[in-house]
């Protein structure tokens, strides 16, 4: 399910200190100084068994002081327009304000479900204080430390319970905690991804051969998302763009705010990303964090390096450039890396050719028989360590049914079985069995 949850609030009243109690990891920056959140952050986070994408909405202008508040406002809106449903983070610490007040105005005319997090109340006082914004009439308020974590597992409850439940689908057997069953194959879907002016709208246009989405120089003329069903030469399937609009300059910061968004939800719609990189940028921060995203979520992925004719080639160019560019998304290497140019039409078949390998290596069903055959003998090559005096045997491995390819490995003591022989299984069923492209869940069961 898709359901993306944004936080909004006027500067420095902890926004980014909350997206990471969310994700359990400080994946945004936290500063006294308002402004620090230039570049928007989104994850995924779990609760009561329910996830959900997170986006911490930041980003406003801070070198724009005339145009301070409009920025902020256009974040609001945004959101209000985009996400499932909105955190409004105030500070009880300051007190309401003016922007607090006007930001309220627009959320309530909204029909998405809004949460007041009344952030910095640690003590009784700030606690009293913070009554103030019961003023705002929003049903639903609470009272938090962003920082210490009180009162975000009451606002975590809130947000699921709000969450419609997906239909219950009957499986074969239990899965592990976190595992979605598998669905129906259908046509697959192909998102592309990637920053702006990394060229997704000119592969698109090269893919289906004609100019479906408007090109420019200018980074985040891409906006809405568009479909393209692609049924040529033996091959179909969905393709997946951020593409649309042309956009002025200066709405870039809220048009990257907007495709961010929309690329979240492709993503979870998609089958397979291909993520799109600037061959002369190289792979960035967000680039990095678009795959992870990716990843988790179990997508298939396929690196494209777009601009390729742009470098300047030796003998080993390619070569070491990919070894680069995997030192950086380890661990999880084993994704197909290709070199293109949207703007001259070199490898693009190659590209939808690499995306429909990894499809179907992401529904790839191993024989139980052979599964064991061939895992249990890479076992008793390199058995498990011994842990606290115990002997760590592994008798059985059968694949699960789920979305994401996984393994559940029987054994007498699952929960000492450590990390560096978790990736020693993952490795192995990679060597035997094509699953490149595609995350590997490994689990261990009591035998």
């Amino acid at each position: 399910m898709s359901y993306t949850v944004a936080i909004v609030g006027r500067p420095n009243v902890g926004k980014s200190t909350l997206f990471n109690r969310f994700l359990e990891e400080r994946k945004a920056i936290v500063d006294d100084i308002s402004g620090v959140t230039r570049d928007r952050q989104y994850g995924i986070t779990d609760w009561n068994g329910k996830s959900f994408n997170v986006i911490d909405t930041g980003g406003f202008v801070p070198d724009s002081k005339d145009m301070f508040e409009t920025e902020i406002r256009k974040q609001v809106r945004i959101a209000i327009d985009e996400a499932n449903a909105i955190i409004f983070m105030v500070d009880a610490a300051v007190g309401l304000t003016d922007l607090d007040s006007a930001m309220a105005d627009m959320l309530r005319r909204s029909v998405k479900p809004v949460y007041v997090c009344v952030n910095k109340v640690d003590n009784s006082t700030r606690a009293l204080e913070g009554t103030e914004f019961y003023g705002m009439g929003f049903e639903h308020n609470f009272f938090v430390s962003s920082i210490s974590g009180s009162g975000t597992g009451d606002l975590l409850d809130a947000v699921t319970d709000g969450m419609k439940d997906e239909p219950v689908k009957v499986v074969s057997e239990d899965l592990p905690e976190g595992a979605e069953p598998e669905e129906a194959l259908a046509i697959p879907k192909i998102a592309i991804m990637g920053q702006p002016n990394v060229g997704k709208s000119s592969l698109l246009n090269a893919m289906i051969g004609q100019d479906r989405t408007i090109v420019s120089d200018i980074a985040g003329t891409t906006r809405d998302t568009i479909h393209t069903h692609y049924n040529m030469f033996q091959k179909e399937f969905i393709l997946i763009d951020t593409a649309g609009i042309r956009r002025k300059n200066k709405e870039k910061d809220d048009l990257e705010f907007y495709s961010i968004i929309r690329a979240i939800k492709a993503m979870d719609e998609a089958d397979v990303c291909l993520l799109v990189i600037d061959a002369v940028k190289g792979i960035t921060a967000q680039d990095l964090s678009i795959f992870g995203l990716a990843a988790k979520k179990g997508k298939g992925i396929v690196v494209l390096v777009n601009k390729w004719d742009l470098i300047t080639k030796e003998t080993n160019t390619a070569r070491d450039y990919e070894k680069v560019l995997k030192d950086k998304l380890a661990p999880f290497t084993d994704v197909p890396v290709l070199f293109i140019s949207a703007l001259e039409k070199t490898r693009i078949f190659k590209a939808i050719e690499l995306a429909l390998d990894v499809y179907e290596n992401k529904h790839r069903k191993i024989a139980t028989s052979k599964l064991n055959d061939i895992m249990l003998k890479a076992i008793s090559k390199y058995q498990a360590p011994v842990v606290r005096g115990h002997v760590i045997k592994i008798k059985f491995v059968s694949q699960l049914p789920t979305r994401v390819p996984s393994f559940a490995f029987f054994t007498n003591f699952p929960d000492d079985i450590k990390t560096p022989y978790r990736n020693y299984l993952e490795n192995q069923v990679r060597a035997n069995f094509n699953f490149t492209g595609v995350p590997v869940r490994i689990y261990f069961r009591k035998k």
